[in-house]
């Protein structure tokens, strides 16, 4: 069981990141840019890809969407670990996956992200490997 709660602890990580990161996308303004005239460009700008919306909305949906994926790579890996431990350890496809997206995480972490988000994705994916090293070992 061991394992489960290692492998539960690091995907509860990123659950509580994107849940945090969902907050401040729609609360408050930690994700405005410090200069208040892009701000107000990227509000009436639309990207190359079309007019049909703005720089700032995008900007909206995509930290929205990121948080999403979090919450549910949260939520599952949480679950499946805890609920349905020999389903899940019994899958490579299942293990693989999470590993994969924390891995992904990490890059992205390292290449464009700031110091808390970037310690607390690396901290979920020492847990999981944990887990998969006592699972395993």
């Amino acid at each position: 069981m061991l394992p489960s709660y290692f492998i539960a602890a690091g995907a509860a990580i990123l659950l509580a990141l994107g849940l945090v990161h969902l907050f401040y996308t729609f609360n408050g303004n930690k994700f405005d840019p410090r200069d208040a005239a892009l701000k107000q460009r990227m509000q009436e700008v639309p990207p190359v890809i079309t007019r049909e919306t703005t720089m700032w909305r995008t900007w909206i949906g995509f930290n929205a969407s990121h948080s999403f994926g979090a919450i549910f790579f949260g939520l599952v890996y949480t679950y499946l670990p805890l609920a349905h431990a020999d389903m899940f350890f019994g899958s490579p496809f299942l293990i693989g996956l999470g590993l994969a997206l924390l891995a992904g995480y990490v890059v992205l972490g390292r290449v464009y992200w700031f110091s808390i988000p970037r310690r607390g994705i690396i901290t979920a994916t020492v847990l999981y490997v944990l887990g998969l090293v006592v699972r395993f070992a």
